[in-house]
């Protein structure tokens, strides 16, 4: 059974005199924050993560910068958009395995440099997905991940510390075994655990009866059915309606609350829990039915920012630092996550960089009244989008059409007012607010947004030709 995680008010000094907060981060795949107990659906099993949520700080408006996995993923080590980055696009297999491998992390700083050389040994045992996944980088020691792409859940082959090994059984399991390896290897030292999950993307083939048997009689009411989105990818169109998809994710979102207790428990046995920081987020969204599609940002041509795309839950717990019980509801964006984790862990940033866009929300989880400004930025190829506490504004390059959405009037995102009149001078606002962050940042107008690509980018105008003819230049 797992204690409790009732804490005092704010942060407090570290729980043993001198030592170093360690760190657990927890990140799902295509995870939405809609799909658990604690974000509001109870017929999703995710006791353990619900009751960190419970005995800590949980954040309800937390979004990713990118609805697509290795930009997204930049984002969270450099505090970087993808402009700045420049990693618009999840990258290719040649970038991840083999000879033409690459690091796109290369001339960025990094939070994990940051805490390795201040003292801190860091593991990384799951999804890379950034380049040169096989091999330690980016200031990790310890490195366990999949030998190469796709291949499922069921008996992975993965590289841990340079050898490859065949695994029989569960690649959730098997990944936070080699999690838990680290956890009792450097219990003695200051460390950093990232724990990428692969779980819940696809593919939906296998998942272990012990996670299926919550949902044998579930009525999946939390997985919308309204009609199919027009400009949907036809290649997820089988997940519509399904139940065998629906069950599959929901599984594998069982799968990830099983290992978290796994993590959980093994801290208690060493003795460490009090001393860790447990963080539990997604690299963005994911849409199971809503607004008609199924997928994220790319489940529809072109490329969407709804809220189900880029929302995901954001979860701080640490006992006797962090206090119980809260929802913290200011917006919040994975690219302040690098400023947040150095400062809630008193390590100096690296010296300004206007790229680095992010602001510390540490201070919330002090018990501070911080001066924030509830606004989001978001960038994904030829589509960025600005969000406030009322209005979402999407901008497109390349000829594709642009959208404004009413949050407060219409917070499911059906209706476009761009061309109404009452909306024009919020409209121009929104646009000049868009406009002038990233020109601060340095990123090049929107039009130009392929002058700041370093990556093979998977968006191939002849991928999409079969289904959906795009609009002439």
């Amino acid at each position: 059974m797992l204690a409790g995680f009732a804490g005092a008010p704010g942060i407090q000094g570290p729980s043993r005199a001198g030592r170093k907060t360690n760190v657990v981060f927890l990140l799902t795949d295509d995870h939405g924050a809609w799909s658990m107990g604690a974000y509001g659906c109870p017929e999703f099993h995710t006791p353990n993560v619900d009751r960190l949520a419970a005995g800590g700080a949980m954040f309800s408006r937390a979004h990713a910068a990118t609805p697509v996995c290795s930009p997204s993923r930049m984002t969270y080590l450099t505090g970087k958009l993808p402009a700045g980055h420049g990693v618009h696009d999840a990258v290719v297999a040649v970038d991840c395995w083999g000879p033409q491998r690459r690091r796109f992390l290369e001339g960025h700083a990094t939070y994990s440099q940051v805490l390795a050389k201040n003292g801190y040994t860091l593991g990384m045992c799951g999804k890379w997905h950034m380049g040169d996944d096989d091999n330690a980088h980016a200031g990790f020691s310890y490195w366990c991940t999949k030998a190469q792409a796709g291949g499922g859940y069921r008996d992975p082959t993965l590289v841990k510390n340079g050898s490859r090994v065949k695994i029989e059984g569960f690649l959730t399991d098997a990944q936070v075994d080699a999690g838990l390896e680290f956890l009792d290897g450097n219990k003695d030292r200051p460390f950093f655990l990232y724990v990428p999950f692969y779980a819940p993307h696809t593919s939906y083939s296998y998942q272990p009866e012990r996670d299926r048997q919550w949902y044998a009689g579930s009525k999946f009411s939390c997985f919308p059915q309204p009609p199919k989105h027009p400009q949907r990818r036809r290649s997820f169109e089988p997940h519509h309606g399904s139940r065998q998809s629906m069950t599959a994710y929901s599984a594998l979102v069982s799968g990830v609350d099983h290992n978290v207790g796994r993590i959980v428990q093994r801290l208690e046995d060493l003795g460490l829990r009090e001393n860790t920081l447990l963080v539990f987020s997604a690299d963005q969204g994911w849409n199971a039915g809503h607004h008609g599609v199924w997928g994220k940002g790319n489940a529809t041509i072109p490329f969407n920012m709804y809220e189900e795309s880029t929302r995901v839950p954001l979860i701080w717990n640490q006992p006797g630092k962090i206090r119980a019980g809260q929802t913290i509801s200011p917006m919040v964006s994975s690219y302040d996550f690098f400023p947040t984790i150095l400062d809630y862990l008193g390590v100096t940033a690296p010296g300004r960089d206007p790229q680095r866009v992010g602001r510390s929300y540490a201070g919330f989880l002090r018990g501070e009244n911080l001066p924030w400004r509830n606004e989001l930025y978001f960038e994904y190829c030829y589509t960025r989008a600005v969000r406030t506490e009322n209005l979402k504004y999407v901008e497109r390059a390349d000829n594709w059409p642009s959208e404004l959405y009413d949050l407060e009037a219409d917070p499911v995102e059906d209706l476009n007012v761009i061309g109404w009149p009452p909306y024009r001078e919020r409209l121009a606002a929104m646009q000049g607010k868009l406009r002038s962050f990233f020109r601060t940042s340095g990123a090049p107008p929107i039009e130009k947004w392929h002058d700041s690509v370093r990556n093979v980018l998977t968006v191939d105008i002849g991928y999409y030709d079969n289904w959906l003819k795009l609009p002439s230049k």
